[in-house]
């Protein structure tokens, strides 16, 4: 009958089972090639008979490694936890570490004094690399950063910033060809809800539609919201007041552009027949949207999965050849337009 240890079994002991040092021990743990196969598999053996767990505080202190990166995102717990975008990026990035033993901490800032107590944190040898989401206009994060050491990565192209690293879409690109699939509908009164203009998403996906609209010499009807539904629903308010001739609606993404489309149908409009809504990002409400929601497809999931890669290279002090990455988007047509 096998006897119950009462205590944790020590690297000594698993190096005493193997029979070999515990220095070699310690480098089967910590992943080193420097083993022979022979050595590495008597340790697994040994490390599997005796149920040894290694002490991560003891292996921090000699690798100077946590195996725990942090995702920081720049908004609150209600934004976070109800809109899809921020749920796809973490689907992504946690397939991406699963399979190399790197945790994942999230942590979420708004005010100074939370990012100023999260700034400590985080350039104090508690995580390996940080991962950045949500960023607004010159936030000082990224590059305190890096300037502490910690590899970092963003989400986002952020404005008023040169990061070492990022991953985006093409959002300028995407918007243009929203909006001009509206154009090539017949659509003239083409309003846009635009996201936060102190963010690279905001900035980009207006730039889009206004260049669209440029091109074919139609005004602009430009409302601003920020990008959760609720300011969907006071900018169709504001754009109805604004232009109740418009035709056809852009929203700068799918909660903006649901929001739209329940103040279009309170109205009477009907969608698409008065007005044609898009939408940006091809979340899972848009398929069930009544009608379904037009919009332009993103992989949040695919930014998330290339996020975590970046990440990892700098982390092992790997080459980066393309340090930006830039997703292509393209547009999904439902019923809504």
């Amino acid at each position: 009958m096998a006897v119950r240890r009462s205590r944790r079994p020590t690297l000594e002991e698993v190096a005493a089972r193997a029979g070999v040092g515990r220095g070699t021990v310690s480098r089967v743990i910590n992943g080193s090639p420097r083993v022979s196969r022979r050595a590495r598999e008597a340790v697994l053996r040994a490390i599997d008979e005796l149920g040894y767990v290694p002490n991560r505080a003891a292996r921090t202190l000699v690798t100077r490694r946590t195996d725990t990166v942090a995702l920081v995102v720049a908004e609150s717990e209600l934004r976070v936890f109800d809109e899809p975008f921020f749920a796809g990026i973490i689907r992504g990035i946690s397939s991406e570490l699963n399979a190399t033993g790197l945790q994942l901490l999230l942590a979420l800032a708004q005010s100074p004094e939370e990012y100023a107590r999260l700034e400590q944190y985080l350039t104090g040898q508690h995580v390996d690399g940080v991962l950045l989401t949500s960023l607004h206009a010159d936030d000082p994060l990224p590059a305190k950063l890096e300037a502490n050491g910690v590899p970092t990565v963003l989400g986002g192209r952020p404005p008023g910033l040169t990061p070492v690293s990022y991953v985006d879409v093409d959002n300028r690109n995407g918007a243009r060809q929203a909006v001009q699939y509206l154009l090539d509908q017949g659509r003239r009164r083409i309003a846009t809800v635009a996201g936060p203009q102190d963010m690279g998403v905001g900035i980009d996906r207006l730039a889009g539609y206004r260049e669209a609209l440029a091109e074919a010499g139609l005004p602009e009807l430009v409302v601003y919201g920020d990008f959760s539904e609720a300011s969907g629903v006071a900018a169709a308010e504001r754009l109805l007041e604004m232009a109740p001739d418009l035709d056809a609606v852009f929203a700068a993404d799918d909660p903006m552009a649901l929001g739209a489309m329940r103040v279009l149908k309170k109205r009477g409009r009907r969608i698409p027949d008065d007005v044609a809504v898009v939408g940006f990002e091809d979340s899972a409400s848009a398929p069930v949207a009544d009608p379904p929601l037009t919009t332009v497809h993103q992989s949040v999931e695919e930014m998330g999965r290339r996020m975590a890669r970046l990440l990892v290279s700098r982390i092992r002090g790997e080459p980066v050849p393309e340090p930006v990455v830039i997703l292509q988007t393209h547009l999904v047509l439902r019923e809504s337009a």
